[in-house]
């Protein structure tokens, strides 16, 4: 080889190597956090989020990676939607609930009557959602999916509910303001407290019970505590993830596309799914332990039960105002294309 060819060669190795230091390399990968309030470990946490982390880190090649903080480790559970607002996390999951008084419009879907499954309700709120009726209380925020947790009922330590009238005197954990209004105005307390507190809480004895869906019983194991299911649906509860909207804007339009290929219904009926399977489980496991149950058929209907139950609905939509009676309405025209 020539001094004119070896020194052609060691240049051209110098501007290649400079070109690679300067220009960053295809392998490195942005990390999305997502802050959720479930246990680590439970199937929501495995078959929900670390699914959605794992198709999204295949479909991005690599190039996305995802580290999900279950259990509030991140952020706490009414702080997990400014979370993702802030930056603070990249994606946030949580109940609407959390944050009194922000989602009035949403938390139509709520109301007693409207869903009969995970999968009816979180069909009826993604639908809503896709059709604009509320977006604008999440103009801060880009959602992915909305789901819910199927149908909220009663449950006791000490002895069984069979009418309105014997919740008076209890100190009962309200999952919503709604219900806790509801709760009040039939005498007993109701005590507001994240999900993730409720086990400690009745095991202490600060409440003597709850209104929860079969799914959250045990999820958070309070099958353990309460023996008395009455099953009257009292509410549903509505449930987001949604993305920081300065995080998705900073990715380039090929993993955009990825998030957005990961959004919308089809994320809603998994999430859906797995909660309905939870509530298989939930109830499976009470009856195996010989719990007592009382099952209230077409509640709206019921002559002790209805008139609480209409109270409550007719007195939420009042004071939202007439674009809460619209929604509840296209809510309740929705349950013939999302079925139970």
């Amino acid at each position: 080889m020539t001094p004119s060819k070896i020194v052609n060669r060691i240049a051209l190795s110098s501007a290649l190597a400079a070109a690679l230091l300067a220009t960053p390399t295809l392998a490195e990968a942005t990390t999305l956090r997502i802050a959720h309030v479930w246990p680590g470990g439970s199937l929501i946490d495995r078959e929900l989020f670390q699914a959605w982390a794992e198709s999204v880190e295949a479909a991005s090649d690599g190039r996305l990676e995802v580290e999900v903080y279950p259990s509030q480790t991140l952020a706490k559970s009414d702080k997990t939607y400014e979370s993702a607002v802030n930056g603070v996390a990249d994606i946030g999951a949580s109940a609407q609930g959390y944050n009194a008084g922000r989602f009035p419009l949403t938390q139509v879907v709520e109301l007693p009557g409207v869903s009969a499954s995970s999968r009816q309700g979180s069909c009826i709120l993604q639908s809503l959602y896709e059709e604009g009726h509320f977006e604008t209380e999440y103009s801060d925020s880009r959602p992915l999916f909305m789901f819910t947790t199927g149908p909220g009922y009663l449950h006791t330590r000490e002895r069984l509910i069979e009418t309105p009238q014997d919740l008076e005197g209890l100190r009962l954990r309200r999952p919503t303001p709604v219900v806790g209004d509801m709760f009040t105005r039939l005498g007993a307390q109701a005590v507001g407290m994240p999900a993730p507190e409720v086990f400690t809480a009745m095991q202490r004895g600060v409440v003597d019970g709850l209104s929860f869906n079969w799914e959250g019983m045990k999820t958070f194991r309070l099958n353990e505590l309460a023996s008395y299911h009455t099953e009257v649906p009292l509410y549903d509860l509505s449930l987001f993830a949604t993305m920081s909207q300065r995080t998705y804007d900073g990715l380039p339009e090929d993993l955009q596309q990825v998030i957005d290929d990961h959004s919308g219904m089809e994320w809603s009926l998994r999430a859906a799914a797995v909660y309905d399977e939870l509530i298989r489980q939930g109830r499976q496991d009470a009856e195996a332990a010989g719990h007592e149950f009382l099952v209230i058929e077409n509640a709206l209907d019921h002559p002790d039960w209805a008139p609480v139950l209409q109270e409550t609905i007719d007195r939420y939509l009042e004071e939202t105002g007439s674009q809460a009676g619209e929604i509840y309405e296209s809510a309740m025209a929705l349950q013939n294309d999302c079925p139970a």
